[in-house]
């Protein structure tokens, strides 16, 4: 049941996540003036993605590895 409720909260915590980078890129891209603090802002973003990405892996990867913790203990 806990498991159900995690798997849940944490889709739609990544879900907002990829939303609120959408909206800071488009915010970047089209409301910043200046060049070079364009690509400060998309410098930004790019170590945010990265961020984003390994939290989603470490977050699947523990999640596997609980799974399969359980299992052996059986």
């Amino acid at each position: 049941m806990f498991g159900k409720i995690k798997k849940i909260f944490f889709t739609g915590v990544f879900g907002v996540l990829y939303i609120s980078f959408i909206a800071q890129l488009v915010y970047v891209l089209g409301w910043v003036v200046g060049v070079e603090n364009k690509l400060a802002g998309l410098g930004l973003l790019t170590l945010e993605w990265l961020i984003l990405i390994a939290a989603r892996y470490l977050s699947k990867r523990s999640s596997n590895s609980a799974q399969h913790n359980g299992f052996r203990r059986r």
